[in-house]
């Protein structure tokens, strides 16, 4: 059917008896009730009620019409209270969309979250593209770089993740630690593929060394950190992730100019949900204590 207002009409007539009843219920004008029917009846070239003083009496069609209806009614109010219902529990899909690299910060949130609330099934999503929360991909987003300004989001800082540069003591034993970047000369780099990141830190890093000196390029975060592992430069590393390893030497320390700000990110439809406002608060609540992140 190309017109379900004309079914919904139809069968508040046949519910009813009467044009002005459903006029009410429906809450339009009565020459919209009386238009609709006409219409639905031209369309299925049949007649569904039999008019007469005392109102509309279904046909036998408009009676099989208001069975179907009936059942339709049913199933969306059905629908309607499961769909409240999750709005107002903690319970099913949950899909938190990241940059990369901060897997090791949010999985433990996630784990913490699910413990809170064992009906939820987690999804954590990252990609180079932009989940888009105003199409339903995702409850929340975490970005980085500067504010999103989308319309229709709830954007609020999270923290600012600290940056350093860092180096294998395998590659600091074959060609050694500069002390600082005026001794780059001669060193190797691993660095972002894009020559577009918009990380503040891979902008400083072009603008210090030669083209050459980038030796290693990806687009994988992963990539980044094996990379520094097997000795084949230096590069940038969360200052968080740095600290848990002892294979690595710290070449310069982080400086406020190559932090990167978080932002937790919603979409103003879902931002007061149960759902979501349970998995905002426990984050802000982790992050306070996030080790090497600056408030």
């Amino acid at each position: 059917m190309e017109n379900w207002d004309e079914i919904r009409t139809a069968f508040q007539v046949a519910r009813l008896g009467t044009v002005s009843g459903a006029a009410e219920v429906l809450g339009v004008h009565h020459a919209t009730v009386i238009r609709h029917i006409d219409a639905l009846e031209k369309r299925l070239g049949t007649r569904l009620f039999q008019r007469h003083t005392r109102g509309y009496t279904p046909t036998e069609a408009g009676r099989d019409l208001l069975t179907v209806a009936q059942t339709t009614e049913e199933q969306f109010a059905q629908l309607a209270s499961r769909i409240k219902g999750h709005g107002e529990t903690v319970q099913g899909e949950f899909i938190l969309t990241s940059v990369a690299g901060l897997s090791g910060l949010l999985v433990p949130v996630l784990a913490e979250f699910q413990r809170q609330h064992p009906a939820v099934i987690v999804r954590l999503l990252t990609d180079m593209r932009i989940f888009r929360l105003d199409y339903g991909e995702a409850h929340v987003a975490i970005r980085a770089g500067a504010a999103p300004e989308e319309p229709d989001n709830v954007v609020q800082p999270l923290i600012r993740i600290r940056y350093g540069l860092y180096a294998s003591k395998k590659y600091i034993e074959t060609y050694g630690k500069p002390e600082s970047e005026h001794d780059f000369a001669g060193h190797r780099f691993v660095i972002a593929e894009s020559e577009g990141s918009r990380a503040a830190f891979f902008r400083w890093l072009r603008d210090k060394v030669s083209n050459d000196q980038l030796t290693f390029r990806s687009t994988e975060p992963a990539a980044w950190d094996a990379a520094l592992e097997e000795g084949v430069g230096i590069g940038f590393l969360p200052a968080w992730e740095a600290s848990t390893r002892s294979d690595l030497v710290e070449v310069l320390a982080p400086r406020p100019e190559w932090d990167s700000p978080l932002w937790i990110v919603t979409h103003v439809d879902l931002h007061r949900t149960r759902k979501v406002q349970a998995f905002v608060g426990l984050l802000k609540e982790k992050a306070r204590s996030w080790p090497q992140c600056a408030g």
